[in-house]
């Protein structure tokens, strides 16, 4: 085959279909291919930022106007029989003309488009319009047609294959989007064509890595058709005969390394070549055996059970098309410094781009792909059933060859809304759902990807006869500890698996500061705008309880404050969940990121920044965890050897007197966890609000407080600051800080002084006469004695002090 690929990006314009509120000009605005509405319109100049203040609210108009993008091109006749235009994806309802004729039309963002052309190409000029219509008009009008449904939030966004999450969120702006979002190219072709690919990597049962092959093939059943497949050392060769167009091949490849996670091991990955005639396609894989047990919902690889460290992702931006493969990149290395071995990529967002699974596979990062389903009742009446259908089995087969990929999974939160949240009632005898998760996307897994383990929902118990939420099956999703208990809650169950949970914090400083232009107090408005989960900034106040101070009106305690509680919640839970290894075999928290800057349970806020939740994460994902809990310690070994040595157990007073130590020779197996009673000289302080106890293994050490810090009889905090230049390339500095006074929680935050510094580390306890050094990167700043000053440097002890 002989293919010509002819990239359509350039000369596009925007027109809007009806008058809006802005002054497009005659001929319209330029725009970006990939791109959406929004950003071409805040190019030109014609709308604010939509993520600054509160613009959001002025830009609703945006998702209720018709568009039209157009663009000419030159042809010139090449004398191939085909030619199609190939959309990667049209967000979301478009008709597609060329020169004047219509070709095709969408109504999925979530699936690609090949339209045959090769009657109206002309020589020389050729226009082409996509022409998209509002996705409230389109979803409103579904809606009236087959019934409302039931939902999370007021919005239609069950009713159109659309990233749900455009509708707005409790966590995310509402920006209803349309546009060319993916890669559009004119292809002309003759011969065969590979028209998919499916790789499906696994291992066989002794064992050893094969491949299964799996080509769908374009051609005019003249004549048959030679091909062949190889990959590093293995090889096969077929022919498919003039009325075949689907051929299978299966390959065992004894001498490919097996893929794992980089909890577990290495990641080999390796190049497969397919050729069908004169067609190559060149496709990357690595090869792992994933199995589920389902009951208690615990995956293995390569047949040994992993406890999941993971996190849940959300789209990147409300704009995706401006997300590149370094944001990704930069993104994934984040969770991965963090100890992450899981990304959930939740179901009210995208199949992401092929950048983010070759890079999760590169990183060693599990995937748990949700398929687009999240908190409603959704129809399956046409044209949604055919949308899904399609929809799923393009996109099973495009991450088909991804090592990373362990688990798809039917829907966030729709089964536990039917069983919960009123909706039976509402609904009667309406579709919501069932179908698509019980029905159509097992059996396109089954038939498409049987290697990988296909689940029904989350939360879900495995079975319909089980509440969805039952802590002793399957998954389960943790939010009254967010919205009505103390966080202390967490640890009054032991769940198999917790698929999300979370606390909320503030973003970054600097991120508030860029993104807010008015005074920021803790009641100011704009801040308000900023928070989308109901009462929230409500639910943040609340959730200090009895272990932080109230901040009152001081919006820099009300930023630390509630940072460092959102941190402290969620390491409490995993702490207790991961001393129940391996009865409990996961922990997925909500969440990684944010699209935009805003007051989230994210670890990493909407400009990329680490907020103090991260810094909490990365100690208690580490491969080896003390956890205090129950009068006992539990020793945490999620590392490929044995853990021993000498555990030490010291009470001190809040002064550093030690008051009693003990020592207790311990080993922990790989991937175990060792139960030591707390002696009773180390359990029971004479008094509970001047003392800690310190336990050491090695290079790990956990500082528990026999009290909550609001009862504390903290001293006020006396140290010594060294300030100096770090040398090296790159500028940094060196912040020496001695403790003269114990120091509850230490935390340095130089993006105060410049949005582009960072620090190494943060929350750090330290004892009176103890030492440590935080590393700050970045930036060259004016007065580098001020990251040793209130409000960059923070302790507990500031709010608390007796």
């Amino acid at each position: 085959m002989t293919l010509r690929h002819l990239p359509l990006h350039d000369g596009w314009t925007l027109s809007a279909g009806s008058p809006v509120p802005v002054g497009l000009p005659t001929g319209g605005v330029p725009a970006t291919v990939p791109g959406c509405v929004h950003t071409d319109l805040l190019a030109a100049g014609l709308i604010d930022d939509p993520y600054l203040d509160d613009n959001e609210n002025r830009l609703t108009w945006i998702g209720r106007t018709d568009w039209t993008y157009r663009t000419t091109f030159d042809w010139t006749p090449d004398g191939h029989d085909h030619a199609d235009l190939c959309f990667d994806g049209l967000d979301t309802v478009a008709t597609v003309l060329l020169n004047g004729i219509e070709v095709g039309r969408a109504a999925n963002q979530h699936r690609s488009y090949r339209f045959p052309v090769s009657a109206l190409l002309a020589e020389g000029a050729n226009t082409l319009d996509v022409r998209f219509t509002a996705p409230y008009t389109y979803a409103e009008e579904l809606r009236d047609r087959l019934g409302d449904r039931p939902g999370a939030y007021a919005e239609p966004y069950a009713f159109i294959r659309k990233m749900a999450c455009n509708f707005g969120w409790d966590w995310g702006p509402s920006l209803v989007t349309s546009g060319v979002w993916r890669p559009v190219a004119l292809e002309t072709w003759s011969g065969p064509r590979i028209a998919s690919v499916t790789l499906l990597p696994d291992l066989d049962e002794a064992g050893v890595p094969r491949l299964t092959v799996e080509l769908e093939i374009d051609h005019d059943g003249l004549a048959p058709l030679s091909g062949e497949i190889g990959v590093v050392g293995a090889g096969t060769v077929f022919i498919a005969t003039e009325d075949e167009h689907r051929v299978t091949a299966t390959l065992s490849v004894p001498q490919a390394e097996v893929w794992w996670p980089h909890s577990h091991g290495a990641q080999p990955l390796y190049d497969v070549r397919v050729r069908v005639g004169d067609d190559v396609r060149h496709l990357r894989t690595g090869f792992r055996a994933v199995t589920l047990e389902q009951d208690a919902f615990r995956i293995a690889v390569n047949g040994e059970p992993v406890f999941v460290r993971g996190v849940n992702w959300i789209p990147e931006d409300c704009f995706p098309a401006r997300v590149t493969r370094q944001r990704i990149s930069d993104r994934l290395d984040q969770a991965v410094a963090a100890g992450v071995n899981l990304i959930r990529i939740w179901g009210g967002g995208l199949y992401e781009s092929d950048d983010f699974y070759e890079l999760a596979d590169e990183k060693g990062l599990l995937v748990w792909q949700d398929f687009p389903f999240a908190c409603a009742a959704y129809p399956q009446e046409q044209p949604l059933w055919d949308e899904v259908a399609a929809e799923a089995r393009e996109n099973v087969t495009r991450l088909s060859p991804h090592p990373s990929l362990v688990l798809w999974c039917g829907n966030n939160e729709n089964l536990e809304g039917h069983a919960d949240w009123g909706w039976q009632k509402e609904l009667g005898d309406r579709t919501w759902g069932h179908g698509y998760y019980h029905e159509l996307l097992p059996a396109i897994v089954a038939e498409t990807d049987p290697t990988r383990p296909y689940w029904p929902g989350s939360p879900y118990s495995g079975t319909e006869d089980i509440h969805p939420q039952d802590p002793a099956h399957g998954t389960i999703h943790i939010w009254d500890v967010w919205n009505r208990a103390d966080y202390r809650a967490y640890a009054d169950r032991v769940p198999r698996f917790v698929a999300e949970f979370g606390f909320q914090g503030p973003p970054a400083y600097a991120t508030l500061r860029r993104a807010i232009s008015g005074p920021l107090t803790p009641d100011a408005p704009l801040l308000a705008h900023h928070q989308k989960a109901e009462d929230g900034n409500a639910k943040l106040l609340r959730g200090l309880g009895d272990h932080l101070p109230q901040p009152g009106a001081d919006f820099d305690d009300w930023h630390w404050l509630t940072q460092l509680n959102q941190a402290r919640a969620v390491a409490f839970g995993i702490r207790h969940f991961r001393s129940h290894t391996p009865y409990c075999m996961g922990t997925i928290v909500w969440q990684l990121n944010d699209c935009w800057p805003v007051v989230s349970w994210s670890a990493v806020d909407g400009d990329g920044r680490r907020k103090p939740l991260w810094y909490a994460l990365r100690a208690v994902y580490a491969d080896r965890l003390i956890a205090v809990r129950d009068g006992a310690v539990h020793l945490v070994n999620d590392a490929p050897g044995p853990w021993t040595g000498t555990l030490r157990l010291t009470r001190h007073g809040l002064d550093g007197a030690v008051l009693a130590e003990e020592e207790v020779e311990v080993s922990t197996a790989a991937r175990g966890v060792t139960r030591v009673p707390l002696p009773p000289s180390v359990a029971d302080p004479a008094d509970r609000t001047r003392e800690l106890l310190v336990a050491r293994l090695g290079d790990t050490r956990a500082v528990e407080f026999y009290e909550e810090d609001t009862r504390l009889a903290l001293p006020p905090a006396r140290y010594d600051v060294t300030v100096t230049e770090s040398g090296g390339e790159a500028p940094g500095y060196r912040v020496e800080v001695t403790a003269r006074t114990l120091l509850r929680d230490l935390a340095l935050f130089p993006d105060r002084l410049d949005p582009a510094a960072e620090v190494d580390e943060m929350l750090v306890t330290l004892l009176p006469g103890e030492s440590k050094v935080f590393m700050i990167t970045g930036a060259v700043l004016a007065d580098p004695e001020a990251l040793g000053a209130h409000p960059v440097l923070r302790c507990v002890n500031d709010g608390i002090a007796r």
